[in-house]
């Protein structure tokens, strides 16, 4: 698996000049962003580490997403996505936070579509947050990976709002 060059470059080199870290708490994209990172020059610079959680449970014991709430408003919400981002960067220690959230395949708790939610956390605040749908018929590896290429893309103009 090949990630586009130039864009792992251009984050590494940017979080280095920034003098700046990240860490990564991941659902739908099953670790993949996480590999991204550790692909990029000069990583252990800046990426702190990550953690993937599929299940509520581990949602709630490792990146504090409340079960109530989640019961309330639906499972895999921009909201779950946005805490998942700013706690896994505070459990970290990072500046940056990362998540990804939602469903690679269509079922019955997806509503039979295939989307996520990604979020980046800077310094404690959510600072994008998207939301990004694929084709139902979308197999789950290819929507992984259009994921992570997605929110590395969605990374580049997080930085690039920092650095501007």
């Amino acid at each position: 698996m090949k990630f586009q060059q130039s864009l792992l470059d251009y984050i590494s080199t940017s979080l280095i000049t920034m003098n700046e870290t990240v860490s990564i708490a991941e659902s739908v994209t099953s670790g993949l962003i996480q590999l991204a990172f550790s692909q990029m020059p000069n990583a252990k610079l800046f990426y702190k580490g990550g953690i993937t959680t599929f299940t509520l449970p581990e949602k709630n014991r490792f990146l504090d997403i409340n079960q109530i709430e989640v019961q309330e408003n639906g499972f895999e919400t921009q909201k779950m996505a946005d805490t998942m981002a700013v706690k896994v960067a505070e459990s970290f220690g990072t500046d940056w936070g990362i998540a990804s959230t939602g469903y690679a395949a269509s079922g019955r708790n997806s509503g039979f579509k295939v989307y996520s939610f990604c979020s980046f956390s800077y310094k404690g605040e959510t600072v994008l947050s998207k939301c990004i749908e694929l084709h139902d018929k979308t197999q789950a590896l290819d929507a992984q990976l259009y994921y992570t290429e997605f929110i590395l893309g969605c990374y580049k103009s997080a930085l690039n709002q920092i650095l501007i």
